[in-house]
């Protein structure tokens, strides 16, 4: 095992106490419904019993450990500019047998284009209220020595999973360069801990390529019915915009790696034109009539002549991923995007990246952005859910509160008493004031995918527009969610007020139950005639474009 070496972080001191302290007090307003114009529902069954807002914020990122000279190129001045400080798109992991035991990651001080210097891991032992930060040597602001596995410029899409003996598992991709320019490199690199991370193995490298192509949006999954097995999974494009799905395949717990294969190769409808796959992620059922098969949801995008179209998908595997299934939609997609409507600035949101949980029963449920619901005018959040392992889902419905703001990058979890969680951002507070983005995060629960609850999770609403600006204001791709026992625990970032430190990844906690606010999932689509139905077809089309082009790294 090779050491990693906990790095010694400087307390924010009062600027923290002060959010702290800002967070607490704010939070009980908080609790009392925010925010308007929403369809608080009626009728029906009663919803379940909601969780009550945290106590106290808690925080579990700190004062960035990385030298300020550190630009990890070898070669002079980079592109671009980091933002020190900005700890962006974590995520998190719960140990199976120890419900106090976390496992996070985030990405290290964000750069505009593309990347962050390095990926950082945390644990807790105390269930999210302290953590142990330690850098990941993935890249060389992490500490990777030259020739080492982790010798690249940057890292960034960090992915946890725990085993269920305990193991840790960690992936993150690393690159040199700009997406398939010449001299560019990507990577996918994966580590482990068995002591409680602790300490990390070396980074294992699952693929390496050089600038024909670039392997990006990686997530791994540590088969909860069987320990040895771990699959990490992520999508590979190359300059003509195809991008298959592959996966490397661990059958002894992370010590080793089987080499990375295409799994799923898109096609467009029509045959003609490019497509790619984006957000594979993998669960497994550990029950129903899908009990250990591997469920991979991701989102496909198709190009033809000057239309680009996106669905989700999911495809299957029953034989632990040595042969998959044919793919199976989900939905069309229709999101468009979030954006500062005053400034047309753009929120580099979760928009193509569909999240996926799976109930103890076995139920599956997909979320994901999607504008249907307001007949192309703003994205809601999407959720779809499979009774019959993914073979079959249900028709969309609508389950951000407030119908009237955008809402955007949904994480699920769902807890052993079958209690499903989902938390989002959403806009319902902003105001025409263009020198601000006020946003908010929300956690909403549910037992039947009809009837929820809303609890506020941010303090008060942040300023988005304070986070790191790239290709957009940007939080991240995805962030954490995990369920245990009767609480639920995000771990997500929201932005500060302070450009010193634009972001921080908070956890609070959410126990018990207590009141909040009611709702109905929306299950009407309007109408839209021909032209509506295009003019929806072709904003889609479009944002779908540029959040493909904003994952590539670039000068």
């Amino acid at each position: 095992m090779k050491n990693a070496t906990a790095a010694s972080f400087t307390a924010r001191g009062q600027r923290l106490a002060a959010l702290a302290a800002l967070f607490a007090a704010a939070v009980v307003l908080g609790s009392c419904g925010g925010g308007g114009g929403g369809n608080d529902g009626g009728g029906g069954t009663p919803p379940p019993p909601p969780l009550p807002p945290p106590p106290v914020a808690r925080i579990a990122s700190a004062e960035t450990p990385i030298a300020a000279t550190c630009t990890g190129s070898a070669v002079g001045a980079p592109a671009g500019n980091f933002f020190a400080n900005a700890e962006v798109e974590p995520f998190a992991a719960l140990h199976p047998g120890n419900p106090n035991v976390l496992l996070a990651a985030w990405q290290q001080d964000r750069w505009s284009n593309g990347g962050a210097r390095a990926v950082m891991s945390a644990v807790s032992s105390d269930g999210g209220a302290t953590w142990a930060r330690f850098l990941q040597p993935m890249s060389r602001c992490g500490g990777a020595a030259v020739g080492s596995a982790g010798d690249y410029e940057r890292a960034t899409d960090p992915w946890v999973d725990i085993a269920a003996d305990g193991t840790m598992h960690m992936m993150a991709l690393a690159f040199n360069g700009a997406a398939l320019q010449p001299g560019s490199t990507s990577a996918m690199l994966a580590s482990r801990s068995s002591d409680g991370g602790r300490t990390w193995s070396t980074p294992a490298t699952l693929v390496r390529e050089d600038s024909s192509g670039f392997h990006d949006k990686n997530s791994l999954t540590a088969d909860p019915l069987d320990a040895r097995f771990v699959y990490a999974v992520w999508d590979r494009i190359d300059a003509s915009d195809n991008g298959p799905a592959l996966i490397a395949r661990s059958t002894d717990g992370g010590l080793s790696w089987e080499p990375a294969r295409s799994f799923y190769t898109p096609r467009t409808t029509t045959g003609t034109g490019s497509s790619q796959t984006i957000g594979n992620r993998i669960v497994v059922p550990v029950a129903g009539p899908a009990r250990g098969v591997l469920v991979n949801v991701f989102t496909q995008i198709d190009r033809s002549g000057t239309v680009t179209t996106s669905r989700v998908m999911v495809i299957r595997s029953a034989d632990r991923g040595a042969s998959w299934g044919a793919p199976v939609a989900v939905a069309e997609h229709r999101g468009i995007g979030a954006r500062d409507d005053a400034t047309g600035q753009n929120i580099r949101d979760g928009l193509i990246i569909p999240n996926i949980a799976a109930s103890p029963d076995g139920t599956l449920w997909v979320a994901w952005q999607d504008a249907r619901f307001s007949a192309g005018a703003r994205d809601a959040i999407a959720v779809s859910r499979s009774v019959d392992g993914g073979q079959t889902w249900s028709a969309p419905v609508a389950v951000n509160r407030v119908a009237t703001a955008a809402a955007f990058t949904p994480t699920l979890a769902v807890r052993a008493d079958g209690l499903v969680a989902l938390t989002h951002y959403d806009l319902r507070n902003n105001t025409a004031d263009p020198s601000t983005l006020l946003a908010d995060a929300w956690l909403l629960t549910t037992r039947d995918g009809v009837n929820w609850s809303e609890t506020r999770i941010s303090a008060s609403s942040f300023d988005l527009a304070v986070a790191p600006q790239a290709g957009g204001f940007f939080l991240g791709d995805y962030h954490g969610l995990v369920a245990t026992g009767s609480s639920v625990l995000p771990v997500l970032v929201m932005a500060n007020a302070s450009t010193a430190n634009r972001t921080d990844v908070y956890t609070p906690r959410f126990d018990g139950v207590s009141g909040a606010t009611a709702f109905i999932a929306r299950s009407a689509v309007p109408v839209m005639d021909r032209a509506a139905q295009s003019a929806l077809a072709r904003t889609h089309g479009a944002a779908a474009e540029v959040a493909m082009r904003q994952r590539l790294p670039r000068q």
